[in-house]
């Protein structure tokens, strides 16, 4: 017979063996959080200093070349002639065809696959490609819009063209924000609307809607903010960088920022002082993007509820 003896109080021994354990784990795991602190925060220098080396070199090039003059004045062959006013209104207009597109079909799509869609595998099987799509480098949608929307409906590289080329872009990011944003919307407000007598549009409308918009502006303004600063479709597309006339309409030929700083960028090598020209362009651009991305946070921070 083998006696089992229980016991109920451990000795000294056990005690301090057992704490001497506990405060070496301790010590091992005070040690990590500190060296793992000190590597985030050199990553964080690293990255800021690099930004603070690039805006320097960026703005010290620019000096003489930013004026009025450089942002209404017409396109050139002559650097010190040049201006951008074509260019920023190409990217005016590209915003313009960009943000009803992207709002209508996006926060659509995000309404039907959280409200009305059944939750089944086609649901997911969708839900999974969006995430897939937003990850898709920017120049297969270039392809895609040169093959859609200039050779198929005959669009060519006017602003129309462009314009729904990065909506297919950012498409999928508008749509993916969109449904987090609805899907954060506790379901106690839909139960007591419902509860009132509201049908489902109605609570989509007035309740659902309302509460998600935060965070649909905070995604579509981002999303939106990429389109503007994206040249590999519009350079596949076939957007000219010489262009002496400002587009008037939809459907005339353009240019944009992007577009303008990439063929800047290489013509330094014929022209130096077209980088000049570029580093300019660039401070006009890096104040639009910041700009809009100050605009979504002040709506997310001013229209955010808590529940």
């Amino acid at each position: 017979m083998i006696n089992y003896e229980l016991k109920l109080n451990p000795t000294e021994a056990e005690k301090e063996y057992k704490i001497d354990i506990n405060k070496r784990r301790i010590d091992r795991r005070i040690l990590l959080n500190n060296i793992l602190k000190k590597v985030f925060f050199l990553s964080m220098v690293f990255a800021l200093a690099v930004l603070g080396l690039l805006l320097y070199r960026i703005g010290i090039q620019s000096i003489g070349w930013l004026d009025v003059q450089f942002l209404t004045g017409k396109l050139s062959i002559f650097p010190e002639k040049a201006g951008i006013w074509g260019a920023i209104i190409g990217s005016i207009g590209l915003i313009c065809v960009v943000i009803p597109v992207t709002l209508v079909i996006g926060v659509s799509t995000a309404i039907y696959l959280e409200e009305y869609a059944t939750q089944g595998k086609i649901a997911s099987f969708i839900k999974v490609n969006l995430s897939n799509l937003a990850s898709v480098p920017s120049v297969i949608f270039g392809l895609l819009g040169l093959s859609l929307f200039g050779r198929l409906f005959h669009l060519g590289s006017s602003i129309l063209a462009g314009g729904l080329t990065l909506s297919l872009l950012v498409l999928p990011i508008v749509v993916v924000s969109s449904q987090e944003a609805i899907k954060s919307v506790p379901n106690f407000l839909r139960e007591a609307s419902y509860g009132m007598g509201a049908d489902k549009w109605t609570t989509i409308r007035k309740v659902v809607l309302p509460v998600a918009l935060p965070g649909i502006l905070t995604g579509a303004i981002l999303s939106i903010s990429r389109a503007i600063g994206e040249t590999a479709p519009l350079v596949v597309l076939g957007i000219p960088t010489l262009i002496m006339k400002i587009p008037k309409s939809f459907m005339d030929d353009f240019t944009a920022l992007p577009i303008q700083i990439y063929y800047w960028t290489l013509d330094t090598v014929l022209t130096p002082e077209y980088a000049n020209l570029a580093a300019a362009t660039i401070i006009v651009l890096l104040v639009t993007l910041f700009l809009m991305n100050s605009v979504a946070i002040f709506i997310r921070n001013k229209y955010q509820r808590g529940f």
